[in-house]
């Protein structure tokens, strides 16, 4: 059995649901030490965040990724015990065994590798990792990259081992992500008796023409990297619990997913203007999750991603920003170039979550010639 297997096998066998890291971090550190990297343990409340280093010089290629799992779910429903990382049938079976510890894996023996075919390389690798990314992601990435850009710690390139591939291994990279903005809309009614409802206001009723508007409404065309920005209504609340009562209030959860034509004060000012319009009584508070970012096509990040896949898999990667969010988010303010590349996502927090062993053996040696691409080329 492969390193690379094993490794991946040793991470996932331990529970570390978010935000636990629950040892994964010092069984990275313990890989990583004797290659020559400087170990930084940056922890921020209940989060573990690991900052190692190799090298003092540019280019500087960063590694990011996270340690921390979704819950497993009804672990009965399992075909194999979800922490047990067991292979079937040339398939890694676990829980992160996707998302994403088996990436991390193929860091580290890539890493690994290249190290040692290439002792005196010029450049700088870096690994950051997280166990916030499944959680609120408060005090992971974020904390990091803060801590960094106070003592200026710059770095060029940014590859973070998220599962983008769609059919097959590197089909997809994502070069970008939408930004989310979220919403928690009150409508203000007056609560009455259902049979006299001239006495009250139903903020059901006086909210749905605005609904419409919300819905019917082109915030923008997108661009040659983003699809149109979405709006989407997630939750609606209103109601006692019985059926003779006109609500006093409605509770609305909506997300806009936007791309890099829009701001979010641009999503807000539109918002309130329909709603304003619609005469409504209402509170509203925001919360901006993440703003869009993009690294362009012919950056050498993705130059040198596009020719390692095109080399171990025979055919060219596309360019997506497609999905959710993801850390890429924070690391994207620095101004490096961040681009994600990892396997297929197609169990990614499913029951039976898994990943071909074949593939990441493919993966490992794509990580590998981007490095060469990189640092030597």
């Amino acid at each position: 059995m492969s390193e690379t297997i094993q490794l991946a096998q040793q991470l996932i066998r331990i529970d570390s649901v978010t935000p636990n890291d629950k040892g994964c971090q010092n069984l990275i550190t313990d890989f990583l030490a004797p290659l020559g990297f400087k170990i930084e343990q940056m922890n921020f409340g209940e989060v573990s965040n690991l900052w190692a280093r190799y090298g003092t010089k540019g280019p500087f290629i960063v590694f990011a990724g996270h340690t921390d799992v979704v819950p497993t779910g009804p672990v009965e429903r399992w075909t194999h015990p979800p922490f047990e990382a067991k292979i079937d049938n040339g398939m890694l079976v676990g829980r992160g065994s996707a998302d994403m510890k088996s990436s991390i894996a193929c860091f580290m023996i890539a890493t690994q590798q290249f190290l040692s075919n290439h002792p005196n390389t010029n450049g700088s690798i870096g690994f950051l990792i997280t166990s916030d990314e499944e959680g609120p992601a408060i005090d992971g990435t974020v904390k990091v990259v803060e801590t960094l850009e106070a003592r200026n710690e710059k770095f060029d390139y940014c590859l973070v081992g998220e599962p983008s591939s769609s059919k097959k291994l590197g089909d997809s990279i994502k070069n970008g992500r939408r930004g989310s903005l979220s919403g928690k809309l009150r409508i203000k009614g007056i609560q009455g008796h259902i049979a006299y409802p001239e006495l009250a206001r139903n903020p059901i009723h006086t909210f749905a023409p605005a609904l419409l508007n919300l819905t019917e409404k082109v915030w923008d065309n997108g661009n040659e990297y983003f699809p149109p920005t979405s709006f989407q209504v997630s939750n609606i609340h209103s109601g006692t619990g019985t059926t003779n009562v006109i609500p006093g209030d409605c509770i609305v959860d909506f997300n806009f997913r936007f791309s890099t034509e829009q701001t979010p004060e641009k999503l807000k000012d539109a918002v309130h203007g329909i709603l304003d319009d619609n005469q409504l009584e209402y509170d509203l508070d925001w919360n901006l999750s993440g703003m869009p970012f993009i690294t362009p096509a012919d950056g050498k990040l993705i130059q040198a991603v596009k020719k390692a896949v095109e080399a171990e898999l025979g055919y060219e990667p596309q360019l997506s920003t497609g999905g959710g969010t993801s850390d890429g988010r924070f690391i994207a303010t620095t101004g490096a170039q961040v681009i994600e590349l990892g396997p297929l996502n197609d169990t990614i927090h499913k029951i039976d979550e898994q990943v071909s062993t074949a593939d990441l053996e493919k993966l490992t040696q794509i990580y590998y010639q981007t490095l060469v691409n990189l640092l030597v080329n």
